[in-house]
């Protein structure tokens, strides 16, 4: 049996030819199960960060502009994240202690058996759970 041919765009006179910054996203985020893994949001938040990366795979995005360019609330944005992180997707450090928003970097993705799923998507965080496990120690009340 002959190999089948690639498809044709139904537009071959529009094909996307990327110029200038671009981001890119690793077909394995599909191929491998991640995005149903993911979930929406998360999957959301994740483009968004591969669209807004420089060169290194580092945005400067803070919470809020994440939850503004998307139309999500805040607290979506943070469970999202706080999935991201779990699964080793991204990488975060904050700009200072009183300022949790920071760098947000996109790591490679891990190896992964098809046929292995991850942990369950967590339970929703409270935000200060969150925020701690990212590294933010509110002030202490004297």
């Amino acid at each position: 049996m002959a190999p089948r041919p690639p498809p044709t765009p139904p537009r071959p006179d529009l094909v996307r030819r990327p110029q200038g910054a671009f981001g890119w996203l690793d077909a394995r985020l599909l191929a491998d199960g991640w995005l149903a893994d993911l979930g929406a949001e998360a999957t959301a938040v994740l483009v968004l960060l591969a669209l807004a990366a420089d060169r290194r795979g580092a945005s400067f995005y803070g919470r809020e502009k994440m939850a503004r360019a998307l139309s999500l609330p805040r607290r979506d944005v943070d469970r999202a994240l706080a999935r991201l992180l779990q699964l080793r997707l991204v990488a975060h450090r904050p700009w200072r202690d009183a300022n949790p928003d920071g760098v947000w970097q996109l790591m490679p993705l891990p190896p992964r058996d098809p046929h292995t799923r991850p942990a369950p998507t967590p339970r929703p965080v409270p935000i200060d759970e969150l925020l701690r496990s990212l590294g933010f120690q509110p002030p202490t009340a004297e």
